[in-house]
């Protein structure tokens, strides 16, 4: 297998830990996740070989082949093809996500006040699950029928992760509802972030970075000594993420059909 870039690198560690297989083809990675079959990254193509990212049509065929039933098209790219108008020919939307990285400690910001925060536990995890759901109806990013059983079913992975200490998911609460959340997960001595999410009336007051630094920490403790996290390019999440230490590692491209 090639050396993959940091983002699927962490990726492919995370998915692993929940049971979900990689199959190396030489120039791409097939990647399947049973336990959450409508989760589209983890269930997609990976082209590792940056001299073959051009040929749309092949990309697209082996998705469907190794994908029969899918109804979205989810492809990984190493670089931004020159051919653009392929992928748009196929109805595929090329998307930039930007990867963020440290060597040192992500920086602590102050607790704003009149939260309280902890360790996602017992009922917290369904708070987890609504809070997900009424942000996606918000953005209008997915529709309701097959974005509430990834939900839950990605919930429940990283329940399980949290059990058994491979991750860590934070919540703020304000009179213990839940007003923004985000977990970490251990890939060797690299901790990648995983679901940063702030209801949108609690947005702007500093509970994302103040749980960006709660679980370094945790990551830290458990022997991880660099932090990654990932964001779409242009993000203004990003300028929070490099507030607290986060440098530019490398970037990636989706071609994507939800």
């Amino acid at each position: 297998m090639r050396r993959l870039p940091l983002r699927w690198a962490t990726d492919i560690a995370v998915l692993e830990h929940i049971g979900s297989t990689v199959e190396d083809r030489g120039d791409h990675l097939i990647v399947r996740t049973p336990r959450n079959p409508t989760f589209h990254w983890g269930n997609c193509v990976l082209v590792t070989d940056p001299d073959a990212v051009d040929d749309a049509q092949r990309w697209v065929q082996v998705f469907q082949e190794a994908f029969p039933s899918a109804t979205w098209i989810a492809i990984g790219l190493t670089r931004m093809p020159v051919d653009v108008a392929s992928w748009a020919a196929n109805d595929l939307e090329l998307g930039l996500d930007e990867v963020l990285a440290t060597g040192t400690l992500p920086r602590q910001t102050a607790l704003p006040s009149g939260y309280a925060v902890r360790r996602l536990a017992g009922e917290d995890w369904e708070q987890a699950v609504a809070l997900a759901i009424a942000e996606n109806e918000r953005a209008g990013a997915h529709e309701r029928a097959s974005y509430e059983p990834f939900a839950r079913a990605r919930t429940e992975t990283q329940r399980a992760l949290s059990d058994r200490d491979i991750g860590a998911f934070f919540g703020a609460f304000a009179d213990e509802v839940l007003a923004a959340f985000l977990g970490i997960v251990r890939c060797g001595t690299t901790a990648r972030y995983q679901t940063v999410g702030t209801d949108s009336r609690h947005r702007r007051r500093g509970l994302a970075s103040y749980l960006l630094g709660i679980a370094a920490r945790w990551a830290a403790d458990h022997g991880c000594v660099r932090w990654v996290i990932v964001t779409d390019a242009g993000n203004p999440a990003g300028r929070v993420y490099r507030s607290v230490g986060f440098e530019p590692a490398a970037a990636n491209v989706q071609a994507y059909r939800p």
